[in-house]
């Protein structure tokens, strides 16, 4: 059986970056069987282009989503991540969205 899915890794990182701000690499790793550099280089990818803070509190850091972002994808461009991620964790606990 192939192993491809609909949603990509960034989005599977936001969402659970959006379920827990405080998760470390390791832990979103370790939740999407993905490498931790893997995950270091999406959560790079998904700061520098505005999608999510990182704040560094003690040893760990805290993300924020920022929920007024739109998709990059075409025809999608007027979809607001906050609307793309509430729609993907529809049946899971409540976001941590920055507003």
């Amino acid at each position: 059986m192939s192993t491809w899915t609909f949603i990509t890794n960034h989005a599977r990182v936001m969402m659970v970056i959006s379920q827990d701000p405080t998760v470390r690499l390791r832990d979103i790793a370790s939740t999407l069987d993905i490498t931790e550099r893997a995950a270091q280089r999406i959560v790079t990818e998904l700061v520098d282009e505005g999608y999510l803070s990182r704040k560094r509190e003690g040893r760990r850091n805290t993300y924020t989503v920022h929920p007024n972002k739109t998709l990059r994808a075409a025809p999608a461009t007027s979809t607001q991540i906050g609307e793309f991620i509430e729609l993907l964790l529809a049946n899971e606990k409540p976001l941590a969205l920055a507003s």
